[in-house]
C-alpha cells in the first residue's frame, strides 16, 4: 500500500521554501534564486489543467545546468523520476533519475525524506517492469537503514509485505507484517500497529476462524481512542477486509450490513480534513491508502457486490462514478493502484454487459483492458487469466465454442487463484455440455468441482453454480428427476444469499423440465417468476428463454392473448440479440478471440463479419 509522496501533497515551491528555512537554521547556504524560480515554474506546469508535463520536466532538467550541491541534485532527480514515472511512459528515464536520487541521497547526512521516497518509488517501478529481484534487495536495504524514521520504516515494511503477497509468499508477508506491528508497538503507534495487525491475523488464520477474528477486530476498532481521521481510516480498512472476505465467500446477502457501514463510513471520512488534527507520533503519519483512493475502493467493492447479487443497473451506476473519479485522480496521480482499480472495475462491468445483451460494448471494454495491460507488464501478469476468462465468456455469448474452450484453457494455465480456477472450470464445463460430444473431458472437470464432495473452495456462490451445472447436464441427458434435485439445491443456496441470476437460471430450467414432462401448471409457476427476476436484473438470455417457454406454455394452456404477447416479447429479444451479435462480430476487436499466447496484440485486424448463424445463437 502506498500514500501520496510528500512533495505531491505540498506544492514544490512551498516544499522548497520550507527546505531553505531548514537549511538556514542549520547554518547551510540557501539555494540560489534560480532554483526557486525553476521549481516554481515546474510546479506551475505540473498543476496546470491539463498538466504540461514536458515543460515541467524541462524546468527540472535545467537545474542540473547550474551544477547544484548534492542535496538539490538528489531532490531534483527524485522529482524528475516521480514526474516521469507518474505522468509519462518513459519508464527507463524515470528509473535512471530515481536510481541517481537513491545513490546520491545515501551520501548526504540527514536526508531521509528524499532517500526513502526514492527507494519506495523506484521499487514500485521495478515491480511494474517485472524486476522483482531488483525491488526486494532495494526495499530490504531501505528498511534496514530507516529504523530511526518511523513513518518510512512502516511504509517500506508494508511495501515489501505487499510484494511478497503478490508473489503468493504469504509466510514472508506475515513475517514482515509481524515485524511492523511490533515496531509500531515499540514506537507507541497503536494506529499503525492495528493496521498491520488486522492483515497479519487474517492472513495467518484459516478461513473457518475468520468470522470470530473479524468480530475481535471490529471490537478493537470501536474501542480504540484516536483522532477522528485515523479512527475512520482504520474503520474503512477493517470494513474493506470484512466486505471482501464475504464477497470471496460468495455470501452476497450476509455482506449487506458491512457494506452499508462501509458506505456510511466513507461519507464520514470525506467530510473530514486531513490537516484538522495532525498526529504527534511520526509513525502515525503512515496511511494505508489516501482518502481519495478509499472512495474509489468503496465504489469498487459496491460494484463487486452488485455484480454478484445481480443488480446490474446499480453496478453500472457505481462503475460510472468510480471511473469518473479515477479519471480525475489520474490527471495528477498515476499510481499503479489506480490502474488496478480501473482494470477490476472494467472486468466486472464487462460481465454485466454480457448478461444484459451488450456484447459489442463488452468487447470494446475488453480491448480497453488489453491496452491498460500493454502499458504495465505487472498489470498483465496479475490480470492475464481474468482477461482470457472474459474473452471465454464473450465467446460463449456469440456461440464460438472452440474459441471459448481455448480461452478458458489458457486462463486455467495462467491462474493460481483457487476461486478463479473454480469459476473457469465451471464455465468450461458449460461449454462441453453445449458441445455435447466431450464426455470424457466433461466428467473429468465435474469430478474436480463436485458440490456434494470435497468442493475445492468455500465460496457459497460457486458451489451453488456447480449444482446448477450438474442440473444442466442431467437435463440434456434426459435425467429429469436428478436434474430437479440439483436445481432445487441451487435454488435453496441462491435464495439464502440473494444470488438473483442463479435463481432466475434455475427457475427457467426447472420450468423447461416441467414443460417437457407435460406439467404445464408447475412449469408456469417456475417460468413466470424467472421472467420477472430476469427483467429486474436484467438478463437478456434468461428473458429470451423465458419468453419462448411462456409462448409455448400459454398456447398449451389455451391462453391465446398471453401466447401472442409472449411471442412478441420473444421476437423483440431475438432482434436485440441479433443486432448486438452482428455489431460485436463486425468489430476488429472480435479477432481477440483467437489470441491465446503472450501479451495482448497491439494491433487488431478488421473482421469481415459474423462467423455464427442466428439459428445457432438463439
Amino acid at each position: 500500500m502506498r500514500s501520496d509522496p510528500a512533495w505531491q501533497k505540498t506544492s514544490v515551491l512551498s516544499a522548497a521554501a520550507l527546505k531553505i528555512l531548514l537549511d538556514l537554521e542549520e547554518g547551510q547556504r540557501a539555494p540560489e534564486r534560480w532554483y526557486l524560480a525553476l521549481l516554481g515554474f515546474a510546479e506551475h506546469f505540473r498543476t496546470s489543467s491539463p498538466p504540461k508535463i514536458r515543460l515541467c520536466v524541462h524546468c527540472l532538467q535545467a537545474v542540473f545546468q547550474f551544477k547544484p550541491p548534492q542535496r538539490i541534485e538528489a531532490r531534483t532527480h527524485l522529482q524528475l523520476g516521480s514526474v516521469l514515472y507518474h505522468h509519462t511512459k518513459n519508464s527507463e528515464l524515470a528509473r535512471n533519475h530515481l536510481e541517481q536520487a537513491w545513490f546520491i541521497s545515501q551520501q548526504v547526512p540527514q536526508f531521509e525524506d528524499v532517500k526513502f521516497e526514492a527507494a519506495s518509488i523506484l521499487s514500485e517501478l521495478y515491480c511494474q517492469q517485472n524486476m522483482v529481484d531488483s525491488a526486494k534487495p532495494l526495499l530490504r536495504k531501505a528498511i534496514q537503514i530507516s529504523q530511526q524514521t518511523p513513518y518510512w520504516h512502516c511504509r517500506l515494511l508494508f511495501q515489501l509485505a505487499q510484494l511478497h503477497t503478490l508473489e503468493k509468499d504469504l509466510v514472508s508477508a506475515c513475517d514482515l507484517l509481524g515485524v511492523g506491528a511490533e515496531y509500531a508497538r515499540v514506537v507507541g503507534s497503536e494506529y499503525t500497529r492495528y493496521s498491520r495487525g488486522f492483515l497479519l491475523l487474517l492472513m495467518e488464520r484459516k478461513l473457518g476462524e475468520v468470522h470470530p477474528l473479524l468480530s475481535l477486530c471490529g471490537t478493537i476498532v470501536e474501542n480504540w481512542q484516536g483522532n477522528p481521521i485515523q479512527k475512520e481510516s482504520l474503520r474503512v480498512f477493517f470494513l474493506v477486509l470484512q466486505v471482501t472476505h464475504y464477497l470471496d465467500a460468495g455470501q452476497v446477502k450476509s455482506v449487506k450490513p458491512c457494506l452499508k457501514q462501509l458506505q456510511q463510513c466513507i461519507q464520514t471520512i470525506s467530510t473530514l480534513h486531513d490537516d484538522e488534527i495532525l498526529p504527534s507520533n511520526p509513525a502515525d503519519l503512515f496511511h494505508w491508502l489516501p482518502k481519495e483512493h478509499m472512495c474509489v475502493l468503496v465504489y469498487l467493492v459496491t460494484v463487486m457486490h452488485s455484480m454478484q447479487a445481480g443488480y446490474l443497473e446499480k453496478a453500472q451506476k457505481y462503475t460510472d462514478k468510480a471511473l469518473m473519479q479515477l479519471e480525475k485522480l489520474k490527471m495528477l496521480d498515476c499510481s499503479p493502484i489506480l490502474s488496478t482499480f480501473q482494470v477490476i472495475l472494467l472486468e466486472h462491468i464487462i460481465m454485466c454487459r454480457l448478461v444484459t445483451g451488450h456484447k459489442a460494448t463488452a468487447l470494446q471494454e475488453i480491448s480497453q483492458v488489453c491496452q491498460l495491460c500493454q502499458q504495465s507488464p505487472r498489470l498483465f501478469t496479475n490480470h492475464a487469466a481474468q482477461l482470457h476468462t472474459l474473452l471465454g465468456l464473450y465467446c460463449i455469448s456469440v456461440n464460438c465454442m472452440d474459441n471459448a474452450e481455448a480461452q478458458f484453457t489458457t486462463a486455467l494455465r495462467l491462474t493460481t487463484h483457487q476461486e478463479l480456477w473454480t469459476y473457469i472450470v465451471t464455465n468450461l464445463a458449460s461449454v462441453y455440455i453445449r458441445e455435447g460430444n466431450r464426455h470424457q473431458e466433461l466428467y473429468s472437470l465435474l469430478e474436480r468441482i463436485n458440490p456434494d464432495h470435497n468442493f475445492p473452495v468455500s465460496s457459497h456462490c460457486l458451489r451453488a453454480a456447480a449444482f446448477y451445472i450438474r442440473g444442466l447436464l442431467s437435463f440434456f441427458q434426459g435425467r429429469y428427476n436428478e436434474a430437479k434435485r440439483f436445481l432445487r439445491e441451487t435454488l435453496k443456496m441462491s435464495n439464502a444469499e440473494d444470488l438473483n441470476r442463479l435463481t432466475a437460471c434455475s427457475l427457467v430450467l426447472l420450468g423447461h423440465i416441467f414443460y417437457v414432462l407435460g406439467n404445464h401448471r408447475e412449469s408456469n409457476n417456475m417460468v413466470v417468476p424467472a421472467m420477472q427476476l430476469a427483467s429486474k436484473i436484467p438478463d437478456m438470455s434468461v428473458q429470451l428463454w423465458s419468453s419462448a417457454l411462456l409462448k409455448d406454455l400459454n398456447k398449451a394452456l389455451g391462453n391465446n392473448m398471453d401466447a401472442h404477447e409472449a411471442a412478441q416479447m420473444h421476437q423483440n429479444f431475438s432482434q436485440q440479440l441479433l443486432q448486438d451479435h452482428i455489431a460485436a462480430c463486425s468489430l476488429p476487436e472480435h479477432n481477440l478471440i483467437s489470441w491465446t499466447d503472450g501479451p495482448p496484440p497491439v494491433q487488431i485486424q478488421a473482421q469481415n463479419g459474423p462467423t455464427t448463424s442466428l439459428a445457432s445463437l438463439l
